[in-house]
Formats: structure tokens, C-alpha cells, sequence
């Protein structure tokens, strides 16, 4: 449903126009004067403004530039007299979307604002979606020709043409979020957005805000209308990662949307309507969660309608090198490090290591090893773990009553922080800013140093 701000001075006018909108379907907001549009444009999410040129205080032409200041996107339609054609060719180098001479047909308006908010999605889509790059291999950057990933593709090829929700499930980092954008841009809503929304990060009354956007005043901090993420993702796809961490309470209004395509915003009276594919990833056991009375029965059957099951890392070791060198080639371009390149022994370790994090896991060891590494060579000892995270073995103490030096209520993060920059500084000042005794001293590699320098923003002495 598109969100419409009409502005005119004329009343009547006003409520006819009004009327009309309302009668197509659209979520109309009116405004009698450029300043009160204005304020209206700050609280509410629009998707188009109408607005008739000739106003008091504050013309069309002005309010046009004063919108642009601000929402330099959103599409402007004007509306004018027969004589103004000249004022209306002037808002149309100002940026307004098009212009309407009076009398209009209303069959040429509701054309002319569904091509205005088409176009707004279409930015809005492109703004969000400007920076990633859709995946040159595989399935989204999908990597792997282990006979279980070829079924998941197998899959995804049948299921993405369709409009059935997809329930994919498997462990932590194994790349259900790659398979929810494969499903989707090789399906009809392509062109339209893919929304993501990840159930486990927010709490119960974030996340219904965040599902199902809020009404200004519905809650201490709502100051403007929000719109949610079911109505942005109309026409395209919702991703809802990590599904299982739902609260129950919640569940009863997601079933709803997938059974009759309504809801209302949190705060709101309003129904509205949304044609919404949803796709869905739990590392969880689902059935397990039902059993137990945490999640609704009925709406994992609707979730569960196609399941997609990713094999853990440790499944598919026959992959370890594709994906290696895929994340290589990867990090070559991010770092600028053309010649990187990793060594036998390292990627004989790779096979060896337990890959509990999955994917994700691997990716992020090659990413930093790709940082550390010497002469852009990855080396056994760059991803070996007792290399980066050191071992059980200790000189300290373990008797010794820390607790008595950490401040109440301090985060584990917070302490790990400042006694490792304090660390580092004091071993740094102790040799005299020599990075290879400094290192010496920590029981760690120069190149590390140099890294944890480098994210805790400590210079080297001139």
C-alpha cells in the first residue's frame, strides 16, 4: 500500500482528492498549507507528495525545493492550471516527478502516482541493494560441488519460480541467508526487495516494530510513523533469520500475515495488505521447539512448506578448497594483496580443524590470516588456533582474586579491552617501541602486534 500526501489550500478539493485515493487503495495523508505538509513529510514514511502549485505563504514551486532539502527521493507530483504550464516546466527542472494540468482525468492521476511510487521503490531498493554484488559463481556466491550442496541447488531451481515460504535449516554459519537471496533472485519478485530481519537480535517490542513498522505515539520514542519491513518488502521477499527466537505472543500476528496477508502497525487501527513471499532460517529443531510449547504448531507448518537442509562444513570437506580459494580471491581485492596466495601445510591444516562457526568460521580465518600473514604467503601458523587464541597452558596464577581489581557490573568485552591495549602500550614502552620485542615479551607474533595495534589505534613512536 502506498503512503500519499495530498497539500491543497482548498478544502473541498482536499477531501475529493482525498476520497479518490482512499477509494484505489491508497493510505492518504492531507495537509492544507506547504508548512504543514512539511511537518507531515518529518513524521510519516510517503511514498509521493501532490501538491497544487498556487498556495498562500508557501507555493508549490517552494515547497517542491524546501521537500528536496530534505527527501531529495521522494516523488513530487504537481498540480496546476492550464495557464501555469510555464510555472509547472520551472518545478520539473526543480526535480518534481511530473505535472498535472487541470481538468485531469482520474484514470491520469492514478497512473501517474503509481509510476511515481514504483520509482520511489525502485531507489529505495537501489540505495539499499547499491553496494552489494550479486554473486558471479554458483547460486549468490553459493561455493561447493559436494553432492549435498548440488541437491540445495537442485532445490532452490525448483522452488524459486514459485511463491511457497521456504523453512531452510542447518547450523550456525553454513550460509542460509546466501540460500534466501538465491531462492529470491532467481524468482518473479527479483526486481523487488529482499528484506532481512534477524528475529534473535531485537526484543519483543523492537521486533514487532521492527516486522510491522509503529504509528507516531505508539510507544515512548515512536516520533514519527514508521513503516515496517513486511510493508517495505511488498511485492518482493522477507527473510526472517534465526525464526525460532520468535517470542509466542509474536507468532499469533506472523501466522496472521502468512494466512491472510494483513496486519496493522504497531499503535494503529488500520488493516493493511501486503503480498509478501516469506523465507525463513532456523538453527534450531523446530519440531523439537513445538513439542515444547515454544513455537506454534500451525505456523511452522506454514513456514515449513519447502525445507532446505545445509550440511555443516565438516559434511562437505571436499569443498575446503573451492571455498578457500574463493574467500582468497575475495580477500586479494578487498586487501589489495594481488600475490596472496596460501601454502600446502596451511590448507592440510584447514582439513584438519573442526570448523564449529561453519562457513563463517572459515571465512573469517582467512580474512584475518590474509591481514597477518608475511611476503602475502598464508602459513600454517597463521591459522593454526593455539596461534591466535593460545592455549590452556598459564604462568599466572589461576588463584589470584581478579575480581577485587575489575569495577562492578563490567562487561567481559570492556575488561578484555583495556587490559589488552594496557598491555600492549606497556610492552610497547618497556622496548622502546621495537615491535619484534614487544611481541617477544607478549608471546605473540610481530604481525599480530601489529594488527591489534592497528585495532586498538596505538601510533608507533616517532
Amino acid at each position: 500500500m502506498y503512503s500519499i500526501l495530498v497539500v491543497d489550500d482548498e478544502p473541498n478539493y482536499l477531501v475529493v482528492l482525498s476520497e479518490l485515493l482512499k477509494d484505489e487503495g491508497f493510505e492518504v495523508f492531507t495537509a492544507s498549507s506547504g508548512e504543514e505538509g512539511l511537518k507531515i513529510i518529518e513524521d510519516v514514511d510517503l511514498d509521493v507528495v501532490i501538491t497544487d502549485m498556487q498556495m498562500p505563504t508557501m507555493n508549490g514551486l517552494e515547497f517542491l525545493k524546501r521537500i528536496k532539502t530534505s527527501s531529495p527521493d521522494l516523488p513530487v507530483i504537481m498540480i496546476t492550471a492550464f495557464a501555469e504550464v510555464d510555472k509547472a516546466v520551472q518545478a520539473m527542472q526543480s526535480g518534481a516527478f511530473n505535472y498535472l494540468a487541470k481538468p485531469f482525468s482520474n484514470d491520469e492521476l492514478i497512473v501517474t502516482i503509481n509510476k511515481a511510487a514504483s520509482l520511489h521503490l525502485l531507489v529505495r531498493e537501489n540505495t539499499r541493494l547499491r553496494k552489494e554484488i550479486k554473486g558471479q559463481s554458483g547460486f549468490s556466491g553459493m561455493v561447493g560441488k559436494n553432492p549435498k550442496m548440488l541437491q540445495v541447488y537442485q532445490l532452490i531451481e525448483k522452488v524459486a519460480p514459485t511463491h511457497a515460504s521456504v523453512l531452510i535449516s542447518g547450523e550456525s554459519g553454513t550460509g542460509k541467508e546466501l540460500v534466501a537471496k538465491a531462492i529470491h533472485r532467481n524468482s518473479p519478485r527479483e526486481s523487488k526487495p529482499f528484506i532481512a530481519v534477524n528475529c534473535a537480535a531485537l526484543s519483543e517490542n523492537l521486533l514487532e516494530s521492527e516486522l510491522f513498522g509503529h504509528e507516531k505515539g505508539a510507544f515512548t520514542g515512536a516520533i514519527t510513523m514508521r513503516k515496517g519491513r513486511f510493508e517495505l518488502a511488498d511485492h518482493g521477499t522477507i527473510f526472517l533469520d534465526e525464526v525460532g527466537d520468535i517470542p509466542l505472543a509474536l507468532q499469533a500476528k506472523l501466522l496472521r500475515v502468512l494466512q491472510e496477508k494483513t496486519f496493522e502497525r504497531v499503535g494503529g487501527g488500520k488493516t493493511l495488505e501486503v503480498d509478501v513471499r516469506v523465507l525463513s532460517a532456523t538453527n534450531k529443531d523446530l519440531r523439537e521447539e513445538v513439542a515444547a510449547g515454544r513455537f506454534r504448531e500451525d505456523l511452522f507448518y506454514r513456514l515449513n512448506v519447502i525445507p532446505v537442509t545445509l550440511p555443516a562444513l565438516r559434511e562437505r570437506m571436499d569443498d575446503m578448497r573451492l571455498l578457500t580459494e574463493f574467500f582468497i580471491d575475495k580477500y586479494k581485492k578487498e586487501l589489495n594483496k594481488e600475490n596472496l596466495k596460501i601454502s600446502q601445510e596451511a590448507m592440510k591444516l584447514l582439513m584438519k580443524l573442526p570448523w564449529e562457526g561453519n562457513i563463517r568460521e572459515l571465512e573469517n580465518t582467512i580474512e584475518r590470516a590474509a591481514i597477518l600473514c608475511s611476503n602475502d604467503s598464508i602459513e600454517a601458523e597463521d591459522v593454526q588456533p593455539d596461534t591466535l587464541y593460545g592455549d590452556d597452558k598459564s604462568t599466572i596464577d589461576s588463584d589470584i582474586d581478579i575480581q577485587q581489581l575489575i569495577p562492578e557490573n563490567a562487561s567481559l568485552n570492556d575488561v578484555l579491552y583495556i587490559i589488552e591495549k594496557k598491555m600492549l602500550i606497556q610492552a610497547l614502552a618497556d622496548e622502546d617501541y621495537v615491535q619484534s620485542r614487544a611481541a617477544d615479551k607478549l608471546g605473540i607474533t610481530k604481525s599480530l602486534l601489529q594488527y591489534k595495534m592497528k585495532k586498538y589505534r596505538i601510533k608507533k613512536k616517532k
